[in-house]
C-alpha cells in the first residue's frame, strides 16, 4: 500500500503518568528529565504549539504537573522509525519562506521513507535541500499531510514544529482549502454531488480502503465533487475534501461507481465504459500507457500562514501525462 495518507491524524509520541508522590513541578522541567536529549526550549515550543496535553487538554510550559496527571505529546507525523539520508533529487518548489514550503510533487515519488521505500523520497530530497541551503541546523522538513505515491500535486511542508502544529490543526479541523482534479470512468447524471461514507481498511484486501456507509467501522469521510467536462465514457471532475482519509477520493469514487481512470488498486485500470470495438480498446490502452497511474492531481491548496496569519492560495498546472490524456479524450470526443 502507498504509505501516504491525506493525513489529518495526530500521533502520540510520548505518554507519561505522573507518580503519586510527585511534587508540583513545571511541566517543561518535568519533561526535560523524562525525555532523553530533549532541550527545555524544544519542550516549551511543543507546548506553545499545543502539542503537549495533560488529561487530554493542551497546557502551557508553566503548567505544574500533579500526581497521576496523564501527559501525552502529540505530533502530526508518526514517531520516526528510520533515519533519513539526504539525497540530491530535483524538486519543483513553488513557494518557500522561513516557516514552510510548497512542493508540486511528481507522480511516482513517495513522500516519506518506509515500507520498502527508504530512498528517493520527498523527505530525502528536502533534507538535502536544507543542508545545501545551510539551514539544516535551524530547520527540518516536517510533514503536515501526505499524498499517495502515484498522485501528483501540491504538498505543504513545515520547517519547524510550531509551524507544523499550527498547520496540522487546520487540516485536523478541516479549515484547509484544497481541490483535486480526477479523470474518472462514466458520465454523471448530476453536475455535482456529495459523497459521505466512513473509510477504513478493507476486510478483504489490506492494501485497499473500503467505504462503510453505515459507519460501522472506519472514520467519517466526506468528498464533494463537481463535473468539469464530460467525454461520454469518462468525466473530468473537481473534488473538494471535507475530511482527509487515506485514499479518500479513490475509495469514494469507486464506491459511487466512478473509479479513477487507470487506478489499478480501485479497479480503474480496466475498460469500464465504451464500445466493444478493437479500435476503442486500443485507444484506451494507449491512454493507459500515457498515464501509467491513477489520473488524480492535487491542484489547489489554501491555508492561513502560521506567522503572518494571511490566507495563501496556490494553484498548479496538470502534469504532462494528465494533460496529454485529456487531449486524447478531447480528440476522441470530436470523432463521435
Amino acid at each position: 500500500m502507498d504509505q501516504e495518507s491525506e493525513g489529518n491524524e495526530l500521533y502520540e509520541h510520548f505518554r507519561f503518568v505522573v507518580d503519586k508522590g510527585q511534587s508540583l513541578l513545571r511541566i517543561d522541567k518535568y519533561l526535560t528529565h523524562k525525555i532523553e536529549n530533549a532541550s527545555r526550549n524544544r519542550i516549551q515550543n511543543s507546548a506553545d504549539a499545543g502539542n503537549i496535553l495533560v488529561n487530554g487538554n493542551p497546557v502551557k510550559p508553566n503548567y505544574r504537573v500533579k500526581p497521576l496527571d496523564v501527559i501525552t505529546i502529540l505530533l502530526a507525523h508518526p514517531p520516526q522509525s528510520t533515519e533519513i539520508i539526504p539525497e540530491n533529487i530535483p524538486l519543483d518548489v513553488v513557494y518557500e519562506d522561513d516557516q514552510l514550503l510548497i512542493v508540486n510533487k511528481a507522480a511516482g515519488m513517495v513522500v516519506h521513507p518506509g515500507h520498502g521505500n527508504f530512498t528517493g523520497t520527498l523527505m530525502n530530497a528536502l533534507l538535502f535541500r536544507f543542508i545545501e541551503a545551510g539551514i539544516s541546523e535551524t530547520h527540518y522538513p516536517y510533514l503536515v499531510h501526505r499524498i499517495d505515491k502515484d498522485t501528483s500535486g501540491l504538498l505543504l511542508v513545515a520547517k519547524d514544529e510550531v509551524s507544523q502544529a499550527m498547520l496540522a490543526r487546520q487540516f485536523f479541523y478541516h479549515t484547509i482549502e484544497r481541490t483535486y482534479q480526477a479523470l474518472v470512468w462514466a458520465d454523471f447524471s448530476q453536475d455535482e454531488g456529495r459523497i459521505e461514507g466512513h473509510i477504513g481498511r478493507s476486510k478483504k484486501n489490506r492494501l485497499e480502503m473500503d467505504v462503510y456507509p453505515d459507519g460501522e467501522t472506519g472514520k467519517h469521510a466526506v468528498t464533494h465533487y463537481k463535473v468539469l467536462e464530460r467525454f461520454g465514457y469518462v468525466s473530468l471532475i473537481e473534488c473538494k475534501l471535507e475530511t482527509g482519509r487515506t485514499h479518500q477520493i479513490r475509495a469514494h469514487m469507486r464506491f459511487i461507481g466512478h473509479p479513477i481512470f487507470n487506478d489499478s488498486t480501485y479497479g480503474g485500470d480496466k475498460i469500464l465504459r465504451g464500445t466493444i470495438y478493437s479500435k476503442y480498446r486500443q485507444f484506451i490502452e494507449n491512454c493507459f500507457e500515457i498515464i501509467p497511474r491513477q489520473a488524480l492531481h492535487a491542484k489547489t491548496l489554501g491555508f492561513l500562514h502560521p506567522v503572518s496569519k494571511k490566507f495563501l492560495l496556490f494553484d498548479s498546472e496538470l502534469p504532462a501525462d494528465f494533460s496529454k490524456v485529456l487531449q486524447r479524450w478531447h480528440d476522441y470526443k470530436k470523432t463521435q
